[in-house]
């Protein structure tokens, strides 16, 4: 066991250097390596067939629980975590046809006519806009389209539009931790440890509404100076605008994509109550969107982002190569005695741990990896594991915020602005979203241990 142990960490390491070094496509990465620990680790050093057979986890689609919970729905987190990959798929299936319909171009002009094109108005309500979208849609896809937006009416109001690009991307992220579906550590925590859309909006929702209106206030001061400056610059006529519905493609796909909208939102608040899993909400919702899509459907198909799905099934395996060795066990024990048995200190380790990693590395595998040690850790030292999970999700959701290439909608967002001729630097990104990053972080590690501990 030792030698398999020792090949499952040197494969996690591998799969990591090159996830970030970026020298070959993540989801080749994260495919070759979980095919190394079932081929090499699991066939040949191990020879267990069982191993091979809960990695994969394929079995789970003959369990009525895989579908239909009547009860809190808990997901055994071994191996290939198939609610997540399906829930996801459906999501952007969902998203795909939103954007083709014209609804986020159509929302973002609403709203900057609804305040009369004034530039510090612009600013506020774009980045609420981000964090409320985000809560529900993928943050690649909020800030892919507002950076767009936010780019083109910077143009009409003559405004530089770094400032409002670098605030968005940080309030999509903080928006993307306060609900299970907004990011995707968020869903890797809830589908592995049983939790639902409710309990993430009463614990992390909680803390990103006490760190929100901070936030705002805190890229405001940052860059009131220029947005003043604008705000008396600008001599637009609002007769000259683009009309909001000139967004619309089509009036009946617009009605579609919104309601379709609604109803998973509706079953993802309601699922606890209705049983009905993340699994079959995110395969109903891709269900429904593509019968109402009709010939549309290959457009749609097409720009679904199966790289993603492909890296998160690679991922899964290889962080179930630890699992299975028993790695993962090695190291809750570890933090437990670091900690010693202090569950202050063991929440402050996890929370800063987080945070640190994710701003450098990708906060997907770091959250996959982290899942088993915080359900060992809750085993081993009496800790509410849910306590663990919201320390973790708030780590691994807003340390990604610190650094341009700590979080997918960092790297979207900043390619935009450079894109249309506003470069974005380490040090000019870092200066501003490392102090709001050290906020967050200071007001989730206050509550977390005032509200649990």
């Amino acid at each position: 066991m030792l030698v398999a142990q020792i090949l499952a960490v040197l494969t996690f390491l591998v799969m990591f250097a090159l996830v970030v070094t970026e020298h070959i496509e993540r989801q080749y990465t994260t495919l070759g390596c979980g095919a190394f620990v079932l081929v090499v680790i699991f066939g040949f050093v191990l020879r267990s067939k069982e191993m091979i057979l809960s990695v994969l986890n394929l079995s789970c689609f003959t369990k009525v629980s895989f579908w239909y919970e009547a009860g809190q729905m808990v997901e055994e987190s071994r191996g290939i975590n198939w609610s997540t990959i399906l829930f996801i798929l459906g999501m952007m299936i969902m998203v795909e046809s939103m954007g083709e319909a014209g609804f986020f171009r159509w929302l973002c002009m609403t709203i900057a006519k609804a305040v009369h094109y004034h530039t510090i108005p612009i600013f506020i309500t774009f980045m609420l806009m981000s964090c409320i979208l985000a809560m529900f849609i993928d943050s690649i896809t909020v800030i892919l389209f507002l950076a767009v937006v936010t780019v083109e009416l910077s143009k009409m109001l003559e405004f530089n539009p770094v400032p409002m690009i670098l605030s968005e991307i940080f309030c999509a992220n903080l928006g993307g931790s306060a609900t299970m579906c907004g990011d995707p550590p968020n869903i890797i925590i809830g589908t592995s440890l049983g939790l639902n859309f409710f309990d993430f909006i009463q614990n992390t929702g909680f803390i990103m509404l006490l760190s929100l209106g901070v936030v705002i206030l805190y890229f405001y001061l940052c860059f009131r100076k220029e947005l003043k400056e604008a705000e008396k610059r600008c001599c637009f006529d609002e007769k000259n605008a683009p009309l909001p519905s000139d967004a619309i493609k089509n009036k009946l796909k617009f009605a579609e994509s919104c309601l379709i909208f609604g109803v998973a939102l509706i079953l993802l608040v309601t699922h606890s109550m209705t049983g009905l899993t993340v699994a079959t909400i995110g395969v109903g919702v891709a269900i429904i969107t593509l019968i109402l899509e009709g010939k549309n459907i290959p457009v749609i198909l097409k720009k679904v982002d199966y790289k993603t799905l492909l890296f998160f099934i690679g991922l899964f395996i290889v962080v179930g190569g630890l699992e299975e060795t028993g790695v993962l066990v090695q190291i809750a024990h570890w933090i437990e005695h670091i900690s010693g048995g202090n569950w202050h200190i063991m929440v402050c380790i996890i929370l800063l741990v987080s945070a640190f990693a994710s701003a450098f590395v990708d906060n997907i595998p770091f959250a996959a990896t982290m899942v088993p040690i915080i359900k060992t850790l809750a085993l081993t030292s009496g800790i509410d594991v849910s306590v663990l999970a919201w320390t973790l999700s708030m780590g691994a959701d807003i340390g990604g915020c610190a650094t341009p290439i700590g979080a997918s909608a960092n790297v979207v967002g900043i390619s935009v602005a450079a894109r249309e001729g506003h470069p974005v630097g380490w040090g000019k990104y870092c200066r501003v979203a490392v102090p709001a990053t050290v906020i967050v972080l200071a007001i989730s590690l206050i509550t977390i241990s005032l509200r649990y501990l």
